[in-house]
């Protein structure tokens, strides 16, 4: 009888192991969803397109493996084929990459506002000293690059409540590859409102269509260059942001770093390209040297015979320029005309710009060559910018920048054997052929001391370089707070001012003293 049971046993077995082995066979050697195409035939009319892939690392990678409907597309060219914009078109291919960007950092709070009392600017100075910018009305601390898009449409600052998790706050367990409209949807009182406006109590409706450029790639084929209008051009810098958002789903793709066709590094965030190329104002034009070093070449894509988008080629992977394209300061809503204050709308291109300068040079830059503030402050009536995050402007010049380091050697690092990114996953991360690749948890170099701090700075230990961070870190906050401080004090002189009836022109003056000590 027990043989009788162990035979059955191993007869089960080897059914189930023939079937899984079958099946796992079946997975590796199983046609794609399409047929492949003869690329060939594809060049014929994408002549550009050609000139990257043939010669490029991916030039055995099928169109079939990015695009869908090529079938129809052949049959009538009218037919506009579909263009994979999400993570796991590369991941396939490039599973570690893809793995590590959606990595969870848990210790990353979603919808920490920086207003607290521990943030950059904690209450009351924040609310005061950028008073009334829509800023205030929810400034929160970013979270991993995969959350992009979709804290940008939960944000109270941008699209007034419109938008919120179909779970509610059990939502912000979630992680890893989410799409946007999987884990999202439109309140039942905002449902066919035609307005770009405040349904919830404290929130505002500041978003438009320039800022989705920084949180998805999802709209490339469909916006035109730095957002003009063009005849088939879905979006432009005027379209309603709040019907743009909907047909967005993924956080900014692989392709916004990387060309799909070709490998080669490059950016597609038309206000840099025309910061870099079109003014002529170079990758550092801080260092003209570098400059001629490291450089960028824009690539036009023609529609209906004009020209329509562009992307900028870089002559060699530079994190620093890639990271450049949402990490600096720029202009991405209306504003005020300097120095009449007459209003600046989103038909103005103006509402995208890349002022590609440093801190010290901004207020001339502005006043001068782009005549452009944000907005008015609602005590002093002083005409200000309210800064993004000059983090590329500010490392220029550093001494990381002139010791050759860029964004990645800090904030994604390369790891070679296999191992987990950090103890909060479980995700396994296997080298590439070549023995390494490249982390893409955007991510503090707390989390990568080893891989980071330590490789250049090998007398230290980890201890150490939290040591060095910390300190650094401190130092600035409490200069910061300090400034902070004396600009409220300033700001109440004002109200004290016209209180006494100071003459105007001497309040005039002081607003300009006040845009200066507020840059």
């Amino acid at each position: 009888m027990r043989r009788f049971y162990l035979l059955i046993a191993i007869a089960i077995a080897i059914t189930v192991g023939v079937y899984f082995t079958a099946s796992a066979s079946a997975q590796k050697t199983a046609p794609p969803a399409q047929k492949p195409v003869k690329v060939e035939t594809c060049y014929a009319c994408h002549e550009q397109i050609k000139d990257f892939h043939a010669t490029g690392k991916h030039a055995k990678v099928n169109c079939v493996n990015c695009h869908t409907g090529l079938d129809k597309h052949l049959a009538n060219v009218k037919e506009r084929p579909g263009t994979r914009t999400d993570h796991k078109a590369c991941g396939v291919c490039h599973k570690e990459q893809y793995e590590s960007f959606f990595t969870m950092n848990w210790k990353r709070t979603a919808r920490m506002e920086k207003s607290l009392l521990t943030g950059k600017s904690p209450n009351p100075s924040w609310d005061y000293l950028m008073m009334p910018h829509g800023f205030t009305r929810e400034h929160s601390m970013q979270r991993s690059h995969a959350f992009a898009l979709i804290d940008h449409l939960l944000v109270d600052r941008a699209y007034g409540g419109r938008f919120q998790p179909k779970e509610g706050w059990a939502f912000y367990a979630r992680h890893g590859d989410i799409k946007a409209w999987d884990v999202l949807e439109e309140i039942p009182q905002a449902r066919g409102v035609d307005a770009h406006r405040s349904f919830l109590h404290g929130t505002g409706a500041f978003a438009n269509p320039v800022c989705l450029f920084c949180k998805t790639s999802d709209h490339i084929l469909d916006w035109a260059y730095m957002g003009d209008k063009h005849p088939r051009a879905k979006w432009d810098r005027t379209s309603k942001v709040y019907e743009m958002a909907k047909h967005v789903n993924h956080t900014f793709a692989c392709f916004a770093c990387h060309d799909p066709h070709s490998a080669q590094p490059r950016v597609i965030r038309d206000a840099l390209i025309e910061a870099v190329v079109d003014r002529g104002e170079g990758t550092y034009p801080y260092d003209k040297e570098k400059s001629k070093r490291i450089t960028m070449t824009k690539v036009v894509f023609n529609r209906d015979g004009t020209p329509y988008r562009a992307i900028g080629i870089l002559n060699k992977p530079h994190s620093v320029l890639m990271c450049a394209q949402c990490h600096v300061e720029y202009n991405c809503n209306p504003g005020l005309e300097f120095p009449t204050g007459t209003p600046v709308g989103m038909a103005d291109r103006r509402a995208n710009l890349f002022q590609w300068t440093n801190v010290w040079d901004y207020d001339k830059k502005t006043e001068e060559v782009f005549k452009f503030r944000d907005f008015r402050h609602g005590i002093t009536g002083a005409m200000l910018t309210k800064f993004q995050h000059p983090e590329v402007e500010t490392f220029w010049g550093s001494k990381h920048e002139r010791a050759g380091a860029e964004c990645k050697d800090c904030h994604m690092p390369k790891y070679k054997q296999v191992k987990p990114v950090t103890p909060t996953t479980a995700s396994k991360y296997y080298s590439t052929p070549a023995g390494y690749y490249t982390s893409h948890w955007q991510t503090n170099p707390r989390n990568y001391i080893k891989e980071a701090c330590l490789k250049c700075h090998p007398d230290w230990n980890e201890t150490k370089a939290n040591y060095v961070i910390d300190s650094a870190v401190t130092h600035l906050k409490g200069k910061a707070r300090k400034a902070e401080f004396w600009l409220t004090q300033l700001i109440n002189k004002f109200i004290e001012a016209r209180a006494v009836g100071v003459d105007t022109a001497v309040i005039e003056e002081a607003r300009k003293k006040h845009a200066q000590a507020h840059t």
